[in-house]
């Protein structure tokens, strides 16, 4: 017998995968808790904060978390011995461990890297990669906000908009006057009534 879920509660189970999509927010599911009595917690996720949801020791619990005290999105291979594959996640990771949130846990890594990038523009968070010992590490060396990368190709001076100007107005220097030249005197024509 299948335990139901509030409506329109998405449920992840331990071995279910799940995914989100980040242009579907705000989104609520419940996903697996050691911690809560029922073992799963209900996860609201909106685009400015988290919502957290659970049951501990008969107690009633709720979490309202700003994205912006998440440290990134992380991304997360986990190995389990009952299966011969790899499980991947989608990690929304806090300082607290217990406040971790997931957001894509798949299988197969197809599409894996997409959604971690989706997901790191849509919650303006950094990309983090999880190593094999377990300290969280950015993806993509970053100053301040802003990613730093290759710089682009310089634009090339004769481009597809030189047809618009001659280019020997882009060459004109400027004019050295007429001082220095001849005057030649000549008669002056004055017009009288």
């Amino acid at each position: 017998m299948l335990r139901q879920t509030e409506p329109g509660v998405l449920a992840a189970g331990i071995g279910a995968s799940l995914r989100l999509d980040p242009a579907q927010l705000p989104t609520r599911y419940a996903a697996p808790d050691r911690g809560a009595d029922s073992g799963q917690r209900s996860i609201d996720l909106h685009a400015d904060r988290v919502v957290i949801r659970r049951i501990s020791s008969g107690a009633r619990m709720k979490l309202q978390l700003p994205v912006s005290s998440y440290r990134g999105v992380a991304v997360r291979v986990r190995d389990d011995a009952s299966r011969q594959a790899d499980n991947v996640e989608v990690v929304l990771v806090h300082a607290d461990p217990a406040l971790s949130v997931p957001l894509v846990s798949m299988a197969d890594a197809d599409d894996v890297v997409a959604d971690w990038q989706l997901w790191g523009q849509a919650l303006c968070l950094p990309l983090l990669i999880e190593d094999h010992d377990g300290a969280m590490r950015e993806a993509f060396p970053r100053l301040g906000a802003v990613m730093l990368g290759r710089p682009g190709p310089r634009r090339r001076r004769r481009s597809t908009l030189k047809d618009r100007r001659p280019a020997a107005l882009m060459r004109r220097k400027a004019c050295s006057g007429v001082a220095g030249r001849p005057v030649y005197h000549e008669r002056e024509i004055i017009a009288r009534n």
